[in-house]
C-alpha cells in the first residue's frame, strides 16, 4: 500500500516594496494648502509630525499606476538639507532605494542664491545614503520661482523677471549633481511651473489678477504653492522616479478630484510633466 505523502509547494518569493525617502521642508509638506494633511495616514512621517503632502500624492499616484512604494518623509518647515543632516540624521540613516532631496526655497536663508551650502549638503547626505546601499537613487528636487521674491522690491529676483529664481535654482541643482555623480537625476519642478505659464496653463504674476481660466500655482502668501502648485510637483517626481508617464493617471484621477481640481487641469499639468520629463 503506498504511503501518501504530502508535497511542500515551493515558496513564493515575497517582492517588497520599493522605499522611498523625502528629505525636505514645507515645500515637501504642502504647506498652506489642503494637500498638507492630505492623506497622512498613507505614508510614515518620521517625526511623527502627521504630515501627507507631495509625499501622500506621489504614494497615491503609484497605487494607481499598480506599483509598490513604501513612503516615508523627514521635513521641517524653514529649513535646509543641511539641517537635516547636522540634526535629523539619526532618523534615516538606514537604507533606501529611492531619496528625494529639497533645499530651502532661496538656497541659504543667510545668501540668497548662493549654492555653496546646497552643494555640501548634497554631498553629505548622498554619501550618508550610499553607506548604506551603494544602488540608492538620490533625486534633487529644483523648486519654483517664488512670486514674492520676483515681484516685490526687496526680493533678491526683483525686477529679473518669473523665470530667474527657477533657472538659478535650476542650475544650482545641475552643478551639485556635476560635483556629487551619484546623484541620479534632477526632478525640474520650477522648469515645469514655467512650462504651465507659457502655455496660459496658469497666470505667471499673482499680484495683478489671476486670469480667468489660468490656475494660481501659488496660495495666499504668494511663496508656498497651491494644491495645483504641489500636484504638478509630486507629478514631477511621480513621473522622475518611476519612469511612468503622468498622462496615464488622466483626467479623473483620484487625487486631483479630491482636491478640487478640474479633469482639464489635471490633464494639462500631467501633459506639462510629461513634457518637462522628456526635456530634463
Amino acid at each position: 500500500m503506498a504511503l501518501f505523502v504530502p508535497t511542500v509547494a515551493a515558496a513564493q518569493p515575497v517582492t517588497l516594496p520599493r522605499t522611498i525617502l523625502f528629505i525636505g521642508n514645507s515645500f515637501t509638506q504642502g504647506e498652506h494648502s489642503p494637500v498638507r494633511n492630505w492623506h497622512a495616514g498613507t505614508v510614515t512621517d518620521l517625526n511623527g509630525a502627521g504630515y501627507g503632502g507631495v509625499p501622500a500624492l506621489f504614494k497615491e499616484f503609484t497605487e494607481e499606476a499598480g506599483l509598490r512604494y513604501a513612503v516615508s518623509l523627514e521635513t521641517q518647515g524653514g529649513q535646509s538639507l543641511a539641517f537635516h543632516y547636522d540634526q535629523r540624521r539619526h532618523l534615516f540613516d538606514r537604507a533606501w532605494d529611492v531619496v528625494v532631496l529639497q533645499e530651502y526655497s532661496t538656497l541659504d536663508r543667510e545668501r540668497p542664491g548662493d549654492p555653496a551650502r546646497y552643494i555640501r549638503s548634497v554631498g553629505a547626505l548622498t554619501d550618508l545614503f550610499r553607506a548604506r546601499n551603494p544602488a540608492v537613487r538620490v533625486n534633487l528636487m529644483a523648486t519654483w520661482s517664488r512670486a514674492d521674491q520676483t515681484y516685490l522690491p526687496g526680493g533678491h529676483w526683483y525686477g529679473r523677471g518669473i523665470a530667474a529664481m527657477a533657472d538659478d535654482l535650476r542650475a544650482a541643482a545641475d552643478r551639485a549633481r556635476r560635483t556629487h555623480p551619484a546623484v541620479s537625476g534632477i526632478i525640474p519642478v520650477g522648469q515645469a511651473w514655467l512650462r504651465a505659464f507659457a502655455a496660459g496653463i496658469a497666470d505667471p504674476n499673482p499680484y495683478d489678477g489671476v486670469s480667468y481660466g489660468q490656475a494660481n500655482f501659488w496660495t495666499y502668501d504668494q511663496y508656498h504653492a497651491s494644491a495645483a502648485g504641489y500636484y504638478l510637483e509630486a507629478l514631477l517626481v511621480f513621473g522622475r522616479v518611476t519612469g511612468v508617464d503622468p498622462r496615464t493617471l488622466g483626467r479623473t484621477e483620484r487625487a486631483a478630484d479630491e482636491l478640487g481640481l478640474s479633469p482639464d487641469l489635471a490633464a494639462s499639468l500631467q501633459l506639462v510633466a510629461r513634457e518637462q520629463l522628456e526635456r530634463g
